[in-house]
């Protein structure tokens, strides 16, 4: 055993020996042949591993390099097309809050009416009821030398719920043309609304003009002032453009040309019109004064004729709400939506304004003729 063992170290010694020599031979060769410093310490062996570590990171890294401007790109584009989706949500629930409040105004508008046409017929009702009895008591009732029927009855109380209408729209379009955040559509249905509520007076006389032409030509239904200015049943076209015209200047050269056109249309049509009510009454008095010369056997014909030519007064009160009519129409049309608001809400009080000098002519104090 010891034999052995001293055997086995003395071959270890010989072995390390043989290393170590081996070993320095080994690093005079490598000094030799590449002229450095080189130590058997292993610190050239740590320097090679670190540098080989050090051009794996930078391999690594060159390689992770595309993938995070990859991964950055996809990132922006995602928030591009988030940004997108977020402005259309946000248009689509601007729209959305738009048309509930439109829809909230119409439903509003349609209750409010609702309420007006019961308020009519009970009102309309009641005035029928009152002049059946008061007929039934006295046969008729005289005002300004005619006697009254329900149509006239009924167009009376319907003009009275017509100005308040008229007074209500003025305030809408007024306070829509102040407002910041008006659109032009709502704008338009405004301007629409003002346009069927005129056609609607029309329509109006239309059928009263069939119970008594007289009643719509005398002005009975309008206040004093507003008398001065009649014209077969109402406003001239003319005074409506002459009106409408300060309220939207400047005008483009197109518009200038369009109204100018359509007032020489409409003092033409007018001119007809007067002409033609201008020849009804030379007529009327010729046949009433010549039945009256020639004696009573023919009295009763004159008579009959006569009336034949009064009942050409409805069309002539007709063909002129025709005339009314389309001027309104053709001078929204020639102006923009704003222009047009703006004009019928300048006509619309200039009625106002008619009324009330007329109420306060009627309520001036009066003097006193004679001393009792």
């Amino acid at each position: 055993m010891a034999s052995s063992t001293t055997q086995f170290g003395s071959s270890k010694e010989v072995m390390s020996m043989y290393d170590e020599s081996s070993l320095y031979q080994q690093i005079n060769m490598w000094e030799e042949t590449f002229g450095g410093d080189i130590s058997p310490t292993g610190e050239a062996t740590i320097e090679l591993q670190e540098d080989t570590k050090q051009d794996k990171k930078s391999e690594t890294a060159s390689s992770t390099e595309p993938h995070h401007a990859t991964a950055s790109g996809d990132v922006e584009n995602a928030r591009g097309l988030s940004e997108k989706v977020e402005r259309r949500l946000a248009q689509n629930r601007e729209a959305a809050k738009k048309s509930r409040l439109r829809k909230k105004a119409y439903v509003k508008q349609l209750e409010t009416s609702r309420l007006k046409l019961a308020q009519l017929e009970l009102e309309l009702e009641r005035a029928t009821q009152q002049r059946m009895i008061i007929g039934g008591a006295t046969g008729t009732m005289a005002y300004g030398g005619t006697s009254t029927s329900s149509g006239i009855a009924s167009f009376e109380i319907k003009y009275g719920q017509w100005t308040e209408e008229q007074k209500r729209q003025n305030c809408q379009l007024k306070t829509a043309l102040q407002s910041p955040i008006i659109t032009v559509i709502e704008l338009g249905m405004l301007v629409e609304d003002v346009l069927r509520h005129y056609y609607n007076i029309f329509r109006m006389k239309t059928e009263t003009a069939r119970v008594d032409a007289f009643y719509l030509v005398s002005g009975m239904w309008r206040t004093p002032i507003e008398k001065f200015f009649l014209w077969i049943g109402g406003f001239r076209p003319t005074d409506l453009i002459n009106i409408i015209v300060p309220q939207v200047e400047p005008l483009t050269e197109q518009q200038q040309m369009d109204i100018n056109n359509l007032r020489h249309s409409c003092q033409q049509a007018e001119e007809a019109l007067t002409q033609g009510m201008d020849k009804l009454q030379q007529n009327l008095s010729h046949s009433i004064s010549t039945g009256t010369v020639i004696g009573t056997v023919t009295y009763g014909a004159h008579l009959a004729s006569s009336m034949e030519k009064l009942e050409s007064l409805e069309n002539f009160i007709n063909q002129a709400d025709h005339l009314r009519q389309q001027t309104l129409h053709h001078m929204c049309r020639i102006l923009t939506t704003r222009q047009a608001a703006t004009g019928l809400l300048a006509f619309g009080e200039y009625f106002q304004s008619l009324r009330s000098l007329s109420s306060l002519w009627s309520a001036r104090p009066r003097h006193t003729i004679f001393n009792c």
